[in-house]
């Protein structure tokens, strides 16, 4: 039985995933010297909760948004010594859908704009949303450019659409766990591919297969494509 520990276990995610493990019968929510952590705290915690995994040489599942190109440095630091899993977000169908945002992405020209649509409780903080940035480095990735030379996070006032750039809109309000649009808009044509969580048991419920799969893994860098075969 896999033992996993929680950093944020009072936070709703924390929550929500020792719901899930508490239904399962492979794995248990410990408080001491657990097999493996899942991390969904906050970011300003994150390099503490790194160093905590790698002092006790067990792997790590991060799941915490918001995150800087110093906190990505961390985790890399990190995956040297121990199995590090980071996910913007755990749901087995926003991985999915972000790979076939990378592979329609690679088939279609610059000339389908590509707009993200997402939108979050009124209580989330950080905008666009790091699923949202998600689906936007899949587009950029299937293009073969970095989503940063390419993103438009916010528009006002007058002024053309550029070719070729990739847009954010950020809807925020109520209580919606997340929703997510990707639109692929050509001449004539459009494709939306989309996701919606009616739940946020669909992220713990990923978190825990991740943590499961990451279990015994080599040190190394891991995302949810992995755990779904699509890397």
């Amino acid at each position: 039985m896999l033992k996993i520990g929680i950093f944020g276990a009072t936070g709703r995610m924390g929550r929500a995933i020792a719901e899930v493990v508490a239904g399962r019968d492979d794995a248990i929510v410990v408080a001491d010297a657990p097999d493996i952590f899942v991390d969904f705290s906050a970011p300003e915690a994150l390099e503490k909760h790194l160093a905590e995994a790698v002092a006790a040489h067990r792997p790590i599942v991060v799941g915490t948004t918001g995150l800087t190109a110093a906190h990505q440095q961390a985790i890399d630091r990190a995956s040297g010594t121990v199995a590090v899993l980071q996910a913007a977000n755990t749901s087995l169908g926003v991985n999915l859908l972000a790979h076939l945002v990378r592979e329609t992405a690679a088939r279609l020209g610059p000339d389908w704009d590509i707009e993200i649509v997402e939108m979050h409780h009124r209580h989330k903080k950080d905008a666009p949303s790091g699923t949202g940035l998600l689906l936007g480095a899949a587009a950029a990735a299937g293009r073969g450019v970095e989503l940063d030379a390419v993103a438009d996070r916010g528009r006002d006032g007058m002024g053309a659409r550029e070719e070729g750039h990739i847009g954010f809109a950020v809807l925020r309000g109520g209580s919606v766990a997340g929703d997510h649009a990707v639109v692929f808009a050509g001449e004539g044509e459009r494709i939306e591919l989309g996701h919606r969580a009616e739940s946020r048991a669909i992220f713990a419920q990923g978190a825990v297969r991740a943590a499961l799969w990451l279990a015994g893994k080599p040190a190394g860098r891991y995302t949810m494509n992995d755990v779904l075969g699509l890397s």
